[in-house]
């Protein structure tokens, strides 16, 4: 039996809705509110919760979840604290120095509120958007300041959990220049090349392959949302992207002419070849480090196997149910498609000693393997 029998998201749009689809799925009573009255009803007709009854009769709610941007979480933790909405707060905002002071300074209770940020997202906003298992597998970070009662602290702990997350426990500081570098920079840097595709023809355009979309993906997000998130945390997206240009000034230089590699003639590589080839080493060995499946080290050691599957209902489930009679787990997947064509090519992550007899099931099954 969980300690959080009843929850309130106040947001209900991506994150919002997520967490309450992720309560709902394991038995917790949701309530919601939103100042945009369709986003509501939609998050409602999705099973998310109810309304909250604004007429406020209802016993406080075991923990407050406070879904909406940076800047208004303080005013909202602080108009929720003094209607006694629930005996926990927590926010789900992706900064925390300039939430947690400025909560300080509206007066919120800081002992029954513990911030945190979800490590889950989309680049698609809005409920419509929302899924139940976003945060499974993630991390969740919670930074309690000093006045935190440790009870407060283990209910939001548990809140993370329930959505399927992995807590992390760090300082606010610690947190906005931890996903300075694994978040925010990232996206401004993908929204970097993104940009430059305005500048590309139809030709150019119909070539784009897997590669690209990987990189852009994320600047597909709400750049209203965005520019509020970086606002809230400057300094550390400013200094990594500074050093990102630097990188790619030197490789620009490199590219360009000789001896041009490097700004500074002490440290600058032997060759503009050795140049351009330590900056693609030092990002091969950066993307490595990224942890894996259940946060361990990732390793290189999957075997790929490509299969080419047919772009119709129910043809990912039939591969899948395939690999699971040959008793194979897929560790990961990724769906490469050819625009124009009916078929896609679904690229399978397995162990490397599964792979030869799940190259050969599929094969004995009908299917196009590219072993």
């Amino acid at each position: 039996m969980t300690g959080i029998e009843r929850a309130v998201v106040m947001g209900a749009g991506l994150i919002g809705t997520s967490i309450a689809l992720a309560l709902r799925e394991r038995g917790v009573e949701v309530r919601l509110t939103d100042p945009d009255s369709a986003s509501l009803r939609l998050a409602c007709d999705l099973g998310a919760g109810r309304p909250l009854d604004s007429d406020a009769g209802e016993r406080p709610a075991d923990i407050a979840i406070i879904a909406a941007p940076p800047a208004a979480v303080p005013e909202v933790v602080a108009d929720a604290q003094r209607r006694g909405l629930a005996h926990v707060y927590t926010d789900a905002a992706s900064v925390k120095d300039g939430v947690i002071a400025e909560a300080v300074r509206r007066g919120c209770d800081m002992s029954t509120f513990v911030p945190g940020h979800p490590m889950g997202g989309r680049e698609k906003h809005g409920p419509s958007a929302a899924r139940a298992d976003l945060f499974l597998g993630r991390s969740w970070a919670l930074c309690p300041t000093a006045k935190a009662d440790p009870v407060a602290v283990a209910t939001a702990t548990e809140l993370a959990r329930l959505c399927g997350a992995e807590p992390v426990t760090l300082s606010a500081a610690a947190h906005d220049r931890a996903v300075a570098l694994v978040s925010h920079a990232p996206h401004v840097a993908a929204s970097a090349v993104a940009a430059r595709l305005l500048g590309g023809d139809d030709t150019a355009l119909a070539l784009a392959g897997q590669g690209v979309r990987d990189v852009t993906r994320i600047a597909g997000g709400d750049p209203g949302l965005w520019w509020e998130i970086l606002r809230n945390n400057p300094g550390p997206v400013a200094e990594l992207l500074e050093d990102i240009a630097a990188d790619l000034h030197g490789a620009a230089a490199a590219l360009r002419g000789p001896g041009r590699g490097s700004a500074d003639t002490a440290d600058a590589p032997a060759s503009d070849r050795e140049y351009v080839l330590d900056l693609l080493e030092r990002g091969r060995r950066g993307h490595d480090r990224i942890p894996g499946k259940h946060g361990a080290q990732r390793t290189p050691a999957y075997t790929v196997i490509p299969v080419v599957i047919p772009d119709e209902p129910g043809a990912l489930g039939r591969l899948f149910a395939a690999a699971g009679a040959a008793h194979v787990n897929i560790e990961d997947v990724r769906i490469d498609h050819s625009p124009g064509l009916p078929v896609g090519v679904a690229q399978l992550a397995v162990l490397p000693e599964a792979a030869d007899a799940l190259s050969r099931t599929l094969a004995e099954g009908g299917w196009s393997v590219h072993a």
